[in-house]
């Protein structure tokens, strides 16, 4: 069964997001952890343990998006909606139609540069979403949206 595959602007985006998290998290706890190594050695060995961290940070945050695009499938069946994502860790989600309780879609701001929207499901096992399609043009997310929530309850008849 071929899957349907994300828009590919979603590898852009999760790149910028990325780059987001580096800039406001990564890049502070990477500075921070080299003048934690400085004060027990000579100051070179701080910075290069910072730099060398930032730096396999800043790559991963280039290739990981593509690895997680590759890897990110979904197909919305007669009686339920398979996910399918992971890089590492494979994970493939069957969500009941009967089962969903509403269906939502939203845009960050960076999604929304890119003009790009999450569908996210939610069923009543629990609080958060059971399943979520990020990357999707916002037109065909709200499609989908549409569809899940006309499907959803109803035992895909």
């Amino acid at each position: 069964m071929e899957l349907r595959r994300l828009d590919p602007r979603v590898i852009w985006l999760w790149r910028a997001q990325a780059m987001s998290r580096m800039f406001f998290f990564w890049g502070p706890l990477c500075v921070g952890l080299g003048v934690l190594a400085a004060q027990g050695s000579d100051w070179r060995v701080g910075v290069l343990i910072g730099a060398s961290l930032a730096l396999m940070l800043l790559v991963l945050s280039l290739l990981w998006p593509a690895l997680d695009f590759d890897r990110f499938g979904f197909e919305l069946r007669e009686h339920d909606l398979l996910v399918q994502r992971g890089v590492l860790f494979r994970r493939r989600s069957s969500i009941p139609l009967r089962r969903i309780q509403h269906v939502d879609t939203h845009q960050g701001p960076i999604e929304r540069m890119f003009g790009l929207s999450t569908v996210a499901v939610y069923t009543a096992a629990g609080m958060s979403a059971d399943g979520s399609i990020p990357g999707l043009p916002t037109a065909e997310a709200e499609a989908i949206r549409d569809e899940l929530a006309r499907r959803g309850g109803d035992d895909g008849v």
